[in-house]
């Protein structure tokens, strides 16, 4: 099968941030960068530093060491702004017991065949949307009541609102666009992966699991007759390999399905940035097995995936 890239005309800066109180084992402050949805850089409370997470980030932050400091004093800062801030929405709202999570996600993205900027600065709490900013009328949007208060606080407090349209506006596209340049290699890389059928026992689940992709903006889905099917079908979560590539597995319980209609059905890993999909036919004499003729092939692919879905430790 031939893969055709496309271009990727919209490019994305974005970070991530977390403040937490009262979940045991986790960083009381988390920070992620990402380009293009690839991790680009992290810190957290404990590290107490922004790191580099990729090699074409480290060697810009070599060439440019005032670059990494200043991600290292924004870490520090943000770490204090987010925790004055859930302590704030704490007593606003009357919370004493945890746990509390407080998320920040904020950045741009550039499209670079019609120079569009897009800023955006939203705030989450306790998994809930909270506030987010509008950067044409330069106000607070509060979707939920609890927030009313917090908005009407910060609409007041225009010194920092023309400072966040500064950066989001002109900053965050400038640094953007380095980025894309310094990083074009790698973020346009693509990584086909494969994609196999297994199966525990003859009576379980087809696991369909695609491995090796990257980026990891990708899709697998179960389809009838070419049309995507809900019913009996559990997705899960794209996973990170340890060589920088993901996977993902999607299950159909085929106990309702009569043999005669297996041939109707098929898995289809969709992989954005490319025009062809992979399609692989829901065929016994294809799937991976723990019996019989495909014990061995399952247990190979299972000892792969297990040895994939091993996580390094983020510092």
């Amino acid at each position: 099968m031939q893969w055709v890239a496309l271009l990727t005309l919209k490019h994305s800066l974005r970070y991530f941030r977390t403040a937490t109180y009262g979940v045991p084992g986790f960083p009381e402050f988390v920070g992620v960068a990402t380009v293009n949805e690839v991790q680009m850089g992290y810190c957290d409370s404990n590290i107490k530093t922004a790191k580099p997470k990729q090699d074409w980030a480290m060697t810009l932050f070599e060439k440019n060491p005032n670059h990494l400091e200043w991600y290292s004093q924004r870490c520090l800062r943000s770490q204090h702004v987010l925790r004055a801030e859930m302590n704030s929405l704490k007593q606003r709202l009357n919370l004493t017991e945890g746990p509390h999570i407080l998320q920040r996600m904020n950045g741009c993205e550039w499209d670079d065949e019609t120079g569009e900027i897009t800023g955006y600065n939203q705030y989450g709490y306790n998994g809930e949307d909270f506030l987010a900013l509008d950067l044409k009328t330069l106000t607070w949007t509060a979707p939920k009541p609890q927030a009313v208060l917090t908005k009407l606080t910060w609409d007041t407090e225009k010194a920092t609102l023309q400072e966040n349209k500064n950066f989001y506006i002109y900053i965050c596209p400038k640094m953007l666009k380095i980025y894309v340049k310094d990083g074009r290699s790698f973020l346009q890389k693509k990584e086909r992966p494969s994609v196999s059928l297994l199966q525990r026992t003859p009576t379980s689940v087809v696991t369909c699991h695609a491995t090796g992709f990257f980026p990891e903006t990708a899709e697998v889905f179960w389809r009838r007759d070419g049309e995507e099917i809900h019913e009996a079908v559990e997705k899960g979560d794209i996973l990170a390999n340890n060589d920088g590539t993901f996977q993902m597995s999607v299950e159909f319980n085929v106990s309702s399905v009569q043999p005669e209609d297996w041939k109707r059905y098929d898995c289809v890993f969709e992989f954005s940035g490319f025009k062809d999909d992979i399609v692989v036919k829901l065929d016994k004499s294809t799937i991976r097995t723990n019996w019989g003729k495909g014990s061995q092939g399952e247990r190979t692919t299972h000892k792969r995936a297990t040895e994939n879905n091993k996580e390094k430790p983020e510092h």
